[in-house]
């Protein structure tokens, strides 16, 4: 029988609620790797973000990969180097952070070391409490990036409406080149239309010549969808929402508090 590949999404999913992966779950993974089966992170953090999660839980699995800002990178955390890239069009940043500024909304992009901003404050306080890469406040975000952007991120903690207005005529003004949807009901995602958590199962999937029948993908989220429906296994976490429930081909029975994850990866093995 040939290698697995299970991917994971982080907050809500693989984590628990103090942002750690408890023993059980720990011991879970442990076996499935060990087997010479593929661990995967699979989120809407850049590369950096989750490399430092990985370090941070003490992580390392052999053939281990990270799946970053919704799929545009996929990194080869053994290999040390990324496999695949896309981002944002360079001409589209400005734009969008203008209207952003246009609808009173929050949003900032990234380099290959720093969240790039033109505001600093509440949202961006809010955002850095859990992703501590390092920050540049500049109005003139172009000068800090080079080339396209992995993502960029739209934040608004008080106001879903404002945000969903700001969605609808950023939709009208990129058309089908950029896919925009929710992270949490705080954080719209912006990416590249041809990336997409599903795109990356797919995508390493085929870098690595293991059928996508033998891949699973575990999430919580809105932007989780496109990789449960792609995964030969889509799980769903009980505490997930209920649009990724309806879109997953089995729910968890515990929560992400309570190992909901450990008895689907040693059945995968």
């Amino acid at each position: 029988m040939g290698s697995k590949i299970f991917f994971f999404d982080l907050d809500g999913t693989l984590l628990n609620s103090k942002k750690t992966i408890t023993e059980k779950t720990m011991d879970a993974l442990r076996k499935f790797t060990d087997a010479g089966n593929h661990f995967c992170i699979n989120t809407g953090r850049a590369i950096d973000s989750a490399k430092a999660v990985y370090d941070g839980l003490s992580l390392d699995f052999k053939g281990s990969y990270l799946c970053g800002s919704n799929g545009t990178e996929i990194y080869s955390v053994d290999d040390n180097k990324y496999l695949y890239k896309t981002g944002v069009p360079l001409e589209l940043v400005p734009r969008i952070l203008d209207l952003a500024d246009e609808y009173g909304i929050h949003c900032h992009t990234y380099n290959e070391t720093h969240i790039v901003s033109r505001h600093d404050g509440e949202c961006m306080d809010y955002y850095r409490r859990v992703i501590k890469t390092p920050l540049i406040v500049d109005e003139d975000v172009m000068s800090h990036i080079s080339e396209p952007p992995s993502k960029m991120i739209a934040i608004e903690l008080h106001d879903h409406e404002k945000q969903e207005r700001f969605r609808k005529a950023l939709s009208e003004m990129v058309g089908d080149r950029l896919t925009l949807l929710y992270s949490n009901p705080y954080y719209m995602e912006i990416f590249p239309s041809e990336a997409g958590k599903g795109s990356a199962v797919k995508r390493l999937a085929d870098i690595l010549g293991i059928p996508v029948s033998d891949t699973c993908a575990a999430g919580d989220e809105q932007n989780d969808i496109s990789m449960i429906q792609a995964a030969g296994l889509g799980i769903a976490m009980i505490n997930g929402t209920d649009i990724v429930k309806e879109n997953a081909d089995v729910i968890t029975t515990y929560d992400n508090d309570h190992d909901g994850l450990a008895e689907f990866i040693l059945r995968a093995i």
